[in-house]
C-alpha cells in the first residue's frame, strides 16, 4: 500500500522535464516546481523524466538537481528521484562504508525487497560499483555481522503464499534448540532465516510460539546490549512485519532532541511507493500522533515539504 499521490492528469515527461529546467535558471530555485513534480510521480514517470532531460539538455537531471538544491532537500529529492535499484545500490554503498555502525541498512535493503528487486539492485550495485554487492559486504564486515548479512544479501527467496505446515512445525524446533543453545550465529538458523519465503517464515514463527509460549524475538532478547542479537531481530521483524520495523525507525529518528534525518530520509524515500500507508496506520496507533504531525514538528523548508508530498499528504 502506497501513499504517493500521483495527479488524475499528469503531464508529460517533456513538460515536466521542461518545467524542472525552468526552474533552475535565472535567480534562485523554484523548490515548490521540483516539490510539485517529482514528489508526485511514480518511478516509471520518473525514468521518462529523466530520459527527457538528458535527451533535451544533454545533462543529467540528478546532477543538476545536485547543483541546485542543498542539504537534506537536496538529499531526500535525489535519493527519490533514483530508480529503486539505483537507490538501493546507492544506500548499501554508503552503508557498506559505515560498517558495522550501519548494519541495519544492509538488512533492510535484503530483507523488505521482494526478490525480484533484491536481485535488479544487486545487478545494479555490480554494474556501478565494479564489485558484487556480496564481495563488499564480506571485506567490510566481520564475524557473525559477516555470515548474516552475506547471507541475507544473496537470497533468493520464493514469493508465492504455499506453506510447508510440517516444515514450519519443524524448523521452529531447530529455532527453539538453536536459541536455547545460544548458538545464535549458527549455520542452521541462519540458512532458515536466509531461504524460506517470507509466508514461510511466518508460520514457522507462528508455531514457534504456539509451542514454546514466546514470540521468538522475545527469546532472542537474552542480551539487550548485543549487537548482533539486535540486528538479528531486526532482520525477522523486517522479514515478517516490515510496517512496524519502518515506524520503529521513524519514530526514533524524530524522538527526544533532534532528528536523524538519514533514517527519516531513507525510509520516507524507499517506503513512500511501497507501504506508506501501513506505516502511517502503525505510527498513528503507536504514536497517538499523524506521521505528517510528526515531520511537520521536526522539520522544516522544502525538506518539510519534500517528506509530506511523498507520505501522501494533502496537495503540496
Amino acid at each position: 500500500m502506497a501513499s504517493l499521490k500521483i495527479p488524475e492528469l499528469v503531464p508529460s515527461a517533456a513538460e515536466d522535464s521542461q518545467q524542472l529546467r525552468k526552474a533552475f535558471v535565472g535567480w534562485g530555485t523554484d523548490e515548490a516546481c521540483i516539490i510539485r513534480i517529482l514528489g508526485h510521480r511514480n518511478a516509471e514517470q520518473r525514468k521518462l523524466i529523466r530520459d527527457s532531460y538528458e535527451a533535451n539538455y544533454q545533462k543529467d537531471l540528478l546532477n543538476d538537481l545536485d547543483g541546485e538544491i542543498s542539504g537534506d532537500f537536496q538529499r531526500v529529492v535525489h535519493l527519490w528521484t533514483m530508480s529503486p535499484a539505483e537507490r538501493d545500490a546507492c544506500l548499501a554503498n554508503e552503508a557498506i562504508k559505515g560498517l558495522p555502525g550501519r548494519n541495519c541498512v544492509i538488512m533492510e535493503i535484503a530483507c523488505a525487497r521482494s526478490s525480484v528487486d533484491l536481485f535488479k539492485m544487486r545487478q545494479n550495485y555490480q554494474l556501478r560499483y565494479k564489485k558484487s554487492l556480496e564481495e563488499d559486504v564480506a571485506d567490510h564486515s566481520t564475524g557473525d555481522f559477516r555470515t548474516l548479512l552475506v547471507s541475507l544479501v544473496t537470497a533468493l527467496r520464493y514469493e508465492g503464499e504455499e506453506v510447508n505446515m510440517e516444515l514450519a512445525s519443524d524448523e521452529a524446533d531447530i529455532l527453539h534448540e538453536k536459541i536455547s543453545d545460544k548458538a545464535y550465529s549458527d549455520e542452521e538458523l541462519i540458512r532458515i532465516l536466509s531461504i524460506r519465503s517470507k509466508t514461510q517464515l511466518n508460520a514457522t514463527f507462528n508455531r514457534y510460539n504456539d509451542k514454546f509460549g514466546n514470540v521468538i524475538n522475545k527469546d532472542l532478547r537474552a542480551n539487550p546490549k548485543d549487537q548482533y542479537l539486535t540486528l538479528l531481530r531486526s532482520a525477522i521483524k523486517c522479514l515478517t512485519e516490515p510496517e512496524k520495523y519502518f515506524e520503529k525507525v521513524l519514530r526514533l529518528s524524530m524522538k527526544g532532541l533532534g532528528t536523524d534525518e538519514e533514517s527519516l530520509t531513507r525510509v520516507v524515500a524507499t517506503r513512500a511507493e511501497v507501504d506508506m500507508e501501513l506505516i502511517k496506520e502503525k505510527y498513528y496507533k503507536r504514536n497517538s500522533m499523524t506521521l505528517d504531525t510528526a515531520i511537520s514538528d521536526d522539520t522544516s523548508g522544502g525538506y518539510e515539504r519534500m517528506l509530506l508530498a511523498l507520505i501522501g499528504h494533502g496537495n503540496l
